[in-house]
């Protein structure tokens, strides 16, 4: 299914231009860019919680996390 959207002329004209320089339809340009900010948008959330958590639980994935690493690193050798 297609639908249309309202956007101004310089705003449409913009839109094409990126999906051609990309190779790609306008709608997959659309949904690339969608994408992109749905990402953007998780990321943050991420970064908010990740700022709200209490110094010791941020230490304490720091160092299981460096756990991990060298677990992974001593696998690969």
């Amino acid at each position: 299914m297609t639908t249309t959207i309202k956007v101004s002329d310089e705003l449409r004209d913009r839109l094409k231009v990126q999906a051609a320089r990309d190779g790609v339809t306008l709608g997959a340009h659309l949904a690339h860019l969608a994408d992109s900010d749905d990402r953007r948008w998780r990321l943050s959330r991420l970064k908010e919680a990740i700022e709200r958590s209490s110094a010791e639980d941020r230490e304490s994935h720091a160092i299981e996390t460096a756990e991990w690493e060298r677990a992974e690193l001593s696998r690969a050798s």
